[in-house]
Parts: structure tokens; sequence; C-alpha cells
């Protein structure tokens, strides 16, 4: 009989092991969904109650019904020619049709829970007051309409920021104590400031001052024709609100993450690396940056919920037509439907963040998914 091999012998166990941690990944990430889903149902459904003052605003939505119905009815020149309880009955008649339409005669209670429902699903109704640019009062066309804006300045902001902090980062982790690095080091608490507070001084020095930059915006109106003018615009208009994001994250990023370079670059096995003559850039990419990067998506992480949930007052310091400033204007509007659309959307963005950089924590450091699988 021929001997089994030893790398025969290693091969199942290798694959076991590793059919082993996917089971453990996925368990893990379906736990680490769950928990997302039930707090963005929690999140959601107090916003519905809020947005209603707890069914206080269907009380103002009845008598808008009543005034629209009679405004209606004197618009038809024959409602005059009726005896008044004629007249009082059609009225009536009408505003029952479209409390009926709205489930108004139902409980607020149950009411909610439906409103819960839709909104989950994103059936977002019709709008109150607002309508998109091409005249749609569906919240849903409201919405899709202003996301794509949304996403591409926070996302290339958030892009530039993470890039930027960890090359900067690991340049200063080999230069420390450094005048470049103390400087860095008396900059950090500048991130403390909201990017609309830079965005305002941003705004005063760029586009009054020294007009070199739009003060806001998406394009110039009217929108150019052509492609390459179009990107050239969008990027000049983009150019003040990210700036405004990356003076209000970066500092502080660096700083941290210089930190963690600087603690795992003088663990003994990054110095036994040293010693057999490992080149510094592969020391820093294998021994340095890998260990590090989870406790840097848990900062980036942090850093990118403070940039959502300042989404709003950016959008509106520079009139960026985003859900941002969706929001603030259905909250000017009283638009409920729109309002609870946009919270409902921006609860799946931070889900999402939230869920994707969980994810990578548990590629990156096998002892979360392991205690997530056992769980």
């Amino acid at each position: 009989m021929k001997p089994v091999s030893e790398g025969a012998s290693v091969r199942p166990e290798l694959r076991r092991s590793r059919l082993r941690d996917l089971r453990h990944l996925l368990l893990y990430a379906a736990a680490r969904l769950l928990a997302l889903l039930a707090t963005v149902v929690l999140g959601v459904y107090l916003t519905i109650v809020v947005a209603n003052m707890g069914g206080q605003v269907d009380e103002l939505r009845l008598v808008q019904i009543r005034s629209e119905a009679v405004e209606a009815m004197r618009a038809d020149p024959a409602f005059f020619d009726m005896p008044g309880e004629e007249r009082n009955a059609l009225v009536e008649r009408q505003v029952a049709l479209e409390v009926e339409r709205l489930r108004l005669d139902q409980p607020f209670i149950v009411r909610s829970l439906d409103y819960l429902q839709r909104a989950m699903s994103l059936d977002l109704g019709r709008a109150e007051q607002m309508h998109s640019d091409r005249g749609s009062r569906e919240v849903r066309d409201i919405i899709v309409e202003r996301l794509p804006a949304t996403l591409l300045l926070f996302g290339s902001a958030n892009l530039l920021v993470f890039f930027t902090a960890v090359f900067a980062a690991l340049h200063l982790s080999r230069r420390y104590g450094s005048a470049l690095d103390r400087t860095v080091i008396a900059l950090a608490p500048s991130s403390a400031a909201p990017g609309w507070f830079y965005g305002i001084f941003l705004i005063l020095f760029f586009a009054f001052l020294f007009p070199l930059l739009p003060a806001g915006g998406m394009v110039t109106a009217p929108p150019p024709e052509g492609r390459l003018e179009y990107a050239a615009s969008l990027v000049r208009h983009m150019l003040l609100p990210v700036a405004a994001m990356f003076l209000s994250s970066i500092f502080v990023s660096i700083y941290s993450w210089r930190t963690f370079f600087l603690i795992h670059s003088s663990e003994d096995y990054v110095e036994m690396a040293r010693a057999k003559g490992l080149s510094s850039r592969r020391i820093e990419r294998r021994y340095i940056l890998r260990p590090t990067l989870a406790p840097i998506i848990t900062s980036f992480l942090l850093m990118l919920i403070g940039l959502w949930s300042g989404a709003i007052i950016l959008e509106q310091v520079f009139n960026w037509p985003g859900l941002g400033s969706l929001l603030f204007q259905a909250i000017g509007h009283r638009d409920t439907p729109v309002i609870i659309g946009g919270v409902v959307i921006f609860a799946y963005l931070l889900a999402a963040t939230v869920f994707l950089l969980d994810f990578l924590y548990a590629l990156l450091d096998p002892r979360v998914r392991v205690r997530g699988g056992r769980s």
C-alpha cells in the first residue's frame, strides 16, 4: 500500500476549516442584519409617531380635506343652485370618501402599523405638498430623483477622506515627532466642528471674497448640454462641499490612524521582520497595515455616521439637491409622507453602511466571526 502523503491529509482539514469559517461568517452576518433591521424598524416607527404628533396631524388633515372639498364644490356653478342641506350632504359625502381613502376613520395605532409596513417596503404613497422636478407627487419618485446627488457627494468625500487619511497616517508613523506630525496633532481638535461650519467659511472666502467657485447648487443654470461641460460644472460645484466634509474629518482621522500604526509598529513580530531584512514597504503592508485595518474600519464607521447625520444642514448650506435638503424642505412644508420617506432612506443608508463595515470587520478579524457564529 502507498503511504498517504502529508499534503493529502492536510487538504481535507483545510477545506473543513474554510467551511467552518464561512459558516461562522454567514451566521455573524445574519445576526447583524437582523439586529440592524430591528433598529431600522424601531427608528422608522418612532418617526411615524413623531411626524404625526401621535395622531394630531390627522386632525389637521381632516380640516384640510373639508376645506379642499368645499373649494372644489364652489368651483362648480351648479353647487350654489342646490338647497343648503343638499350642499352640506354633498360636501360630507366627498369628505367621507377622502377619509375612507386615507383610512383616517381607523384608530391611529392601526394606521401607524400600516404606515410602518408600507414605509419599510418603500411604498411611500403620495406627497401632500411637494413634487419632483418632473411634476410627480409620488414620494418614491421624489426620493429617487434626489438620492443620486447625495450618494455622489458623500461617496466622493468619504472615499477621499479614507484613502488620504490612511496614506498620510502611514507617512506620519514613519516620521514620529516631526514638525508635520506635531502640526496634525495640533489640528486634530478642529475636526470637532461639523462640515457645514467649514462650508459657511468656504463659501464666504471662495464664492464671495474671491469668487473662484460657485456658492451652491449642483450645476450651473441652465444645465450645460454637453457631457463634458456638464461634468466640469458638476465638479466645480462639488469642490466646496467636498472640501468642507474633508476638513471636518481629515485631521482627527490621520491622528487616530497614525496612533494605530505606531502601536503596531512597535510589536515584537514587526521587530523580527525588520531583523530578517524585509523591506519597509512589505513590513508596512503585511505586518502594520493589515492588522490595523479592523480598528481603522471601526473609526471610519463612526465618522460615516457623523457625516450622514449632518447631511441635512450641509446640503442646505450648499443648496445641494439631495436627500438632506429634501428632508429639510419637507419639514418646512409639514409633508409627512416625504418626511417619513426621507427618514426611511437615511435609515437604510446608515444600516447598509454599518452592515458593510461590520462584514468587512468580520473578514479582517477572525475572532469577530467566530464569536458571532457561536452566539
